[in-house]
C-alpha cells in the first residue's frame, strides 16, 4: 500500500496574500473594522445587535473616537466572518499582538496534522483527493490525482504547483476536460467569491492569469448533450487513457482554526459520479 504525496510546507511569506479592503490606503483599525463591515453590507445597528454591544460604541470605533478592546475586536471579526489572517491585521491595527500563529507545515509541531492529512489522502484512494492553501497551490496530493498528471510538461509541474494554473492551462488538464466551459466556469466563480470575501491580492494575481487563458471549443459532450447518468451536482468530466472519467467534487476546512496557515488549507475530494468511474479508478489504482 503506497501512502500519499508529503504535506510540505507554503512557500508563501507571512505577510503575503491578504491585504484590507483600501488596498492598504487606510491606516488604524477603524477604517478596517468599517471595510469589513460594508462588505459583509451589514449596518452598524445590526452589527451591534449581534455582537451584544451599541451602534453608538462600532461608530465610534470606526472614526477612531474609541480603542477597541481585544475581546471586542475579536467578538466582532467573529461575527462578520473575518478570516483569521486578517483578524491578526485588526488587533495590530489596534495596537494589540496578534492572536493566531502562523506555523510552517514544516515545523515539528505541526507533525501531527501532516501525519492525518497524509493518511486522510491515503486512505480515499482510488479516489483523488488534494490538499492546497489559500491560493490553491497544492501541499499533499494522493495516487488518485497522480495518475491523471500523465503528460503534463514540467514547467507546470514544477513547485509550487497550482492547482487552478495546472486545470485551466492549455497545455496543463484543460484540452482533457469534455465539459471544459462548464468546469472553467465554476472555478472562476468559485474563486471570484473568495477574493470577493478575503481580498487577497496573491488569489487575484492567480484569477487574473487563468481567467486569461485561451479556451478551445471541446466539441459536443455526452454531459451538453443529456447523458443518460442522473448527475446531482456539475461533474468535473476528464478523459484518462481514452476513458472519460466523471467526479463530483466536494472541499473541507478545519473547524475554528487557531493558526493562519490551518486557516488557509482546503481538503478537495473527488467523488466517483458514475459507477463506470468507480470500477476504473478501483482497477488503475492498485
Amino acid at each position: 500500500m503506497t501512502t500519499a504525496a508529503p504535506v510540505k510546507g507554503s512557500t508563501r511569506g507571512k505577510a503575503k496574500g491578504t491585504t484590507d479592503n483600501t488596498g492598504g490606503r487606510a491606516s488604524g483599525v477603524g477604517p478596517l473594522l468599517r471595510g469589513w463591515r460594508e462588505r459583509r453590507r451589514v449596518s452598524q445597528l445590526e452589527l451591534a445587535l449581534r455582537a451584544d454591544s451599541s451602534a453608538r460604541h462600532i461608530s465610534f470605533v470606526e472614526t477612531g473616537r474609541s480603542r477597541p478592546s481585544e475581546e471586542f475586536l475579536l467578538r466582532i471579526a467573529d461575527h462578520l466572518d473575518v478570516p483569521v489572517r486578517d483578524r491578526n491585521s485588526l488587533l495590530l491595527a489596534a495596537g494589540y499582538a496578534p492572536r493566531f500563529r502562523e506555523t510552517s507545515l514544516d515545523d515539528p509541531a505541526m507533525g501531527t496534522l501532516r501525519e492525518g492529512l497524509e493518511q486522510l489522502l491515503a486512505g480515499y484512494e482510488p479516489y483523488p483527493a488534494l490538499v492546497v492553501d489559500a491560493r490553491y497551490d497544492v501541499v499533499a496530493a494522493n495516487r488518485g490525482i497522480t495518475m491523471m498528471l500523465g503528460g503534463i510538461p514540467d514547467h507546470l509541474l514544477a513547485p509550487p504547483l497550482n492547482a487552478m494554473r495546472l486545470t485551466l492551462h492549455p497545455e496543463g488538464l484543460a484540452p482533457r476536460i469534455r465539459n471544459l466551459r462548464e468546469w472553467r466556469g465554476h472555478l472562476l466563480h468559485q474563486m471570484e467569491r473568495q477574493i470577493a470575501l478575503q481580498r487577497s491580492d496573491a488569489l487575484r494575481a492567480v484569477y487574473e492569469e487563468v481567467a486569461a487563458y485561451p479556451v478551445a471549443d471541446p466539441g459536443v459532450d455526452a454531459f451538453e448533450a443529456g447523458a443518460e447518468v442522473p448527475y446531482f451536482a456539475l461533474p468535473l468530466r476528464i478523459e484518462h487513457d481514452g476513458h472519460v472519467l466523471s467526479f463530483i467534487s466536494s472541499i473541507s476546512t478545519f473547524n475554528t482554526p487557531m493558526d493562519v496557515t490551518v486557516a488557509e488549507l482546503a481538503i478537495e475530494t473527488l467523488l466517483p459520479a458514475d459507477p463506470a468511474t468507480s470500477k476504473y479508478l478501483q482497477e488503475y489504482v492498485s
